[in-house]
């Protein structure tokens, strides 16, 4: 608890008496409280330095650029959903600060693991992935039976695109660079450890909140899969267009965070 840990330095370092009530009194004083500390990906500094230099190369992107891009990522659902909290004490403007973050690491659990993308002009997709996904899995069932046709019927109407995916390992191995290149598919570069520069991870959060907000629990991983399916149908075009647009804001913050996690 850090008010005990200032209250035992402040003795060995002075040799004075000092109450924890003190302590915490003081820290009020000088505007600090005890807050839930945000979850953020760890963010190592070579990437740091590739986001601070992503976003710098593309900070004077107009919003047609950025309606070019078809955003893709995977997300887990589950029937319970944690809430575990983690408090630190922290002034006001110190929220994003490195040292009042909490590392996140992606990892498995109970649940449904789904993919899905969507575009400034509409949703994709949304598919259910079992079991582990190697190279093989996700060139089968992910970009040849829906990444492609998606594209496809995108460049057809609305003309060039960019695909972005993040660095998963059978996003970035040989055997997917291959099929991408000899199938044509043009990617956006993307910089790792990154989730604040997808707006799709928002979209996840919408999903995730209309999952929340009925009635009718699901009550198996069949059940939650058919609701996802039902909330990612109704989600409406005004939401997905806001978060294409707050593309702009996204890059400038990284760019003012020096490449380190933004509020995004």
């Amino acid at each position: 608890m850090l008010q005990k840990k200032i209250q035992k330095e402040f003795i060995e370092s002075t040799g004075k008496e000092v109450s924890k009530c003190t302590v915490r009194r003081t820290l009020y004083e000088m505007g600090y409280h005890s807050r839930t500390a945000l979850r953020k990906p760890h963010i190592s500094e070579p990437n740091r330095k590739i986001r601070l230099s992503w976003a710098k190369e593309r900070r004077f992107w107009s919003i047609d650029d950025w309606k070019k891009v078809v955003w893709s990522d995977e997300s887990r659902f589950t029937l319970f959903q944690s809430d575990k909290k983690i408090h630190v004490w922290r002034l006001p403007k110190e929220s994003h600060d490195v040292s009042c973050l909490v590392p996140t690491i992606k990892h498995g659990g109970g649940g449904v693991m789904m993919w899905g993308c969507f575009s400034w002009y509409g949703l994709g997709p949304l598919v259910r992935i079992d079991g582990r996904v190697n190279s093989e899995r996700y060139i089968l069932e992910i970009l040849g039976y829906h990444v492609i046709p998606f594209l496809e019927t995108f460049e057809e109407e609305n003309g060039e695109y960019f695909f972005q995916q993040d660095n998963a390992p059978i996003h970035t191995s040989a055997m997917t660079r291959t099929f991408m290149e000899e199938t044509e598919i043009i990617q956006l570069p993307w910089p790792g450890q990154s989730p604040d520069l997808n707006p799709i991870e928002h979209l996840w959060d919408e999903l995730e909140r209309r999952i929340r907000a009925r009635t009718d629990n699901p009550k198996n991983l069949g059940e939650l899969e058919s609701f996802l399916q039902e909330c990612w149908s109704q989600i409406q075009r005004e939401v997905y267009q806001k978060l294409v647009e707050s593309m702009n804001r996204r890059i400038n913050a990284v760019i003012k965070a020096r490449g380190y996690p933004t509020r995004y």
